[in-house]
């Protein structure tokens, strides 16, 4: 067999043992809130919605910005672990961990105004009301989400996939009967929700921390406290700030698209079709972010270690894994699209509707598993700010396109998903260009020479500020 496929074959296995667990962690995560919310629709149509709109805005003001800013890890330990600068995935956790906490008493701050946010905005004042109680009763949790995503990148970065995977499989299997005793059986309703979730995501993080901290496996990256750490903040930052608006930005296109289709004729047909389209497309979104965690994770260490070749092999591995997953999921959906709708209404005209957009959305999970793949690629390259500004670009084409559509050209609902699949086919080809252009061997020796700069500059910052050093 010519040596070339023997290296690609070895690529292949590498990437399946770690895009696998990783696909399955980042759904495991996710039925959290789903669990909670499907407890609390037991309660009443008052809680369910008050409980829906509370999850819609925890996310856009705070886990969005959570889970973006702790991106940047995949670039700094990602290639510090492959120049095997194995204390600073340590430190530069701990860096993310005090970073995270910080920006979480902004977000605190906010959400005790959560009732008076969404009665401005236009909500019910009961509703509004339900979504206030959880919102605070949510905010500890805030703060374990914000340790366990630092905490996640840690572990991702050194492709310890499984032991994230069973510990969020132990945390899930807690929080299914724990939450059903809080919200149905304890008279604590929606506030049982909200606490049931972060008492889950604390578990989370304590057995992630105890393997950390006790497991053979960790013994090279672990390190002790110490000044670098507040040092790496600043580092941390640089790039955390354009992860985050990478991530922010293509959550809230879609909160905002479902409030545009509530200021269409017949609003609650168009926003339930909607609604369905997006969850669709939502639920196969944690595949595609999987196969792109595991694509930061490879090109990060690869460009690490200098290995550009096998940096530039494993995008291609996964880009292909990524395209025939999205061909596979979209033929099934289309094949499925006159019956999809009622999984999730009998409402007839809701089912026809759906069936009409389906081919949309097919499109839309296409070109999203390619750009996911490729937001990997930035990621692990440390381009943060060049994928963002692309965001923006999505954007600012992408929603006036979906508004003049479905408003002036009364394409109604269809006319806001095509917006929606026009903002990510300019996503995805203008990173299709940006790493088509990438020199992967100068990229390789930018990595490495930032490590090194990178440590130079925190011993020089270090010894200033030591007195003994100084005398």
């Amino acid at each position: 067999m010519d040596e070339k496929w023997i290296v690609s074959l070895k690529e292949l296995k590498k990437v399946g043992l770690l895009a696998a667990p990783m696909v399955a962690f980042s759904v495991l995560q996710q039925l959290l809130p789903f669990v909670s919310i499907i407890m609390v629709g037991h309660l009443g149509e008052l809680q369910l919605s008050g409980v829906s709109i509370a999850t819609s805005f925890i996310i856009v003001t705070g886990k969005c910005f959570l889970f973006g800013m702790s991106g940047a890890l995949e670039t700094l330990c990602g290639q510090a672990y492959g120049a095997e600068q194995y204390q600073k995935l340590g430190t530069y956790t701990y860096s993310a961990i005090i970073s995270l906490l910080i920006v979480c008493v902004p977000i605190t701050i906010l959400w005790v105004f959560t009732e008076k946010i969404l009665i401005l905005i236009g909500q019910d004042p009961a509703i509004s009301h339900v979504a206030y109680r959880y919102a605070l009763a949510f905010i500890p949790a805030i703060y374990g989400y914000a340790i366990l995503q630092a905490l996640v990148r840690y572990f991702q970065t050194q492709s310890l996939v499984l032991p994230m995977l069973y510990i969020s499989l132990a945390a899930l299997c807690f929080h299914i009967p724990f939450c059903w005793a809080l919200v149905l059986k304890s008279g604590l309703g929606t506030i049982g929700a909200a606490f049931s979730i972060g008492l889950s995501t604390f578990l989370n993080v304590v057995f992630l921390a105890f393997y950390m901290k006790f497991s053979s496996k960790c013994d090279k990256t672990r390190s002790a406290f110490s000044k670098e750490v507040f040092h790496s903040t600043r580092v941390f930052f640089r790039l955390s700030i354009p992860s985050a608006a990478m991530v922010c930005l293509e959550w809230w296109g879609s909160e905002v698209l479902i409030f545009l289709s509530g200021l269409l004729p017949n609003p609650k047909l168009e926003a339930s079709v909607l609604s369905i389209c997006l969850a669709v497309t939502y639920l196969h979104f944690f595949i595609p972010y999987g196969i792109g965690a595991t694509t930061s994770t490879r090109v990060a260490n690869e460009l690490g270690a200098g290995n550009a070749q096998a940096a530039k092999m494993a995008v291609c591995i996964l880009v292909c894994i990524s395209v025939m997953e999205t061909i596979i999921t979209a033929t099934i959906l289309y094949s499925c699209r006159n019956i999809l709708g009622y999984a999730f209404s009998s409402d007839e005209e809701v089912v026809d509707h759906v069936a009409g957009i389906v081919p949309i959305v097919c499109l839309t999970i296409i070109l999203d598993g390619f750009q996911a793949v490729l937001s990997g690629v930035a990621r692990g390259c440390g381009w943060q700010k060049m994928a963002a500004i692309v965001n923006v670009g999505a954007y600012v084409i992408g929603a006036p396109l979906g508004a003049v559509l479905a408003f002036v050209l009364h394409f109604k609902v269809k006319g806001l998903f095509i917006g929606l699949t026009t903002g990510t086919a300019f996503q995805a080809i203008m990173m299709a260009i940006i790493s088509l252009s990438i020199n992967w061997k100068k990229q390789a020796s930018k990595a490495r020479e930032m490590a090194i700069q990178e440590d130079a500059k925190n011993e020089t910052e270090m010894a200033v500020g030591t007195p003994n050093t100084v005398a």
